[in-house]
């Protein structure tokens, strides 16, 4: 079987499953706003009871909840911290697992260069990948429309899921390069989650203290913040050069690093 559709087959199950996990979070953040609506009170008054510190954190500041919109640009945070997670691990996953299975033997038994291993593997990767903006894109749009009474955001979503595409291929690829880097599954695991959460709680404590913000560069969830996004209607260019460096890095490091360590067979 050709090994892009034995690694999609793999993961079909898994890809269901993070794909009702998005339509489920979008779908329980807008009807919270929903609720609040329905019952008369301001989101935006309640949200001043609160110290500065608190929505700070919870990425509160700087919107307006008191429209779909805002309300939805506080919920991304939560959504690209979801759908990072699910790209790290399938990043790192997609890689070692022929090392965990011990199904190496059986691979590279065949007429098949490493070469091509990691091609259909990262081509596979971003088959799932692509999917699951789609199905946040669709549910935003919908529930949004829905809880929001029909007010138009369409081009802000497609702006915050251009941004949550390339958050999602960076750590993707941070997956795949740490777990060509080490042959041990649980390994390479826990570093890749553990650089996705670094960088996601460094994010949050720059929102907190203006004084680190020189340490934005260190933190892709800077680089597609959704207020920034909303604001401007577009990506920046800066950071978008950034992200496409660290992509190729990345997935030079894959291929060289898989292609010249020795596998347990």
């Amino acid at each position: 079987m050709n090994l892009f559709f034995r690694e999609l087959k793999s993961y079909r199950i898994g890809l269901f499953w993070w794909a009702i996990g998005m339509v489920a979070m979008v779908g329980s953040g807008m009807a919270k706003f929903a609720t609040f609506q329905s019952t008369g009170q301001s989101m935006n008054v309640l949200l001043d009871q609160f110290p500065k510190s608190i929505q700070t954190i919870f990425g509160m500041t700087g919107f307006d909840l008191s429209k779909a919109s805002g309300y939805y640009g506080v919920l991304f945070m939560y959504i690209a911290l979801m759908a990072t997670i699910h790209a790290v691990l399938l990043g790192a996953g997609i890689i070692s697992k022929e090392e965990r299975d011990r199904t190496s033997e059986f691979l590279f038994a065949k007429p098949i260069s490493r070469f091509k291993v990691i091609t259909s593997k990262i081509m596979a990767g971003l088959f799932n990948l692509i999917i699951i903006n789609i199905v946040t894109f669709l549910s935003s749009v919908y529930f949004i429309d829905y809880f929001g009474k029909g007010v138009y955001v369409m081009n802000e979503i497609i702006v915050l899921m251009a941004g949550l595409f390339f958050l999602q291929l960076l750590f993707f690829l941070v997956g795949t390069s740490i777990a060509a880097a080490y042959k041990k599954s649980k390994t390479s695991m826990s570093i890749a989650t553990s650089a996705l959460l670094f960088t996601f709680i460094l994010s949050v404590l720059i929102n907190v203290n203006e004084k680190l913000d020189v340490l934005k560069y260190l933190t892709p969830f800077r680089y597609f913040d959704a207020r920034d996004l909303m604001t401007s209607g577009h990506l920046d260019l800066v950071y978008v050069s950034i992200s496409s460096i660290l992509i190729i890095i990345m997935m030079a490091v894959t291929y060289r690093a898989y292609d010249g360590r020795d596998l347990s067979v």
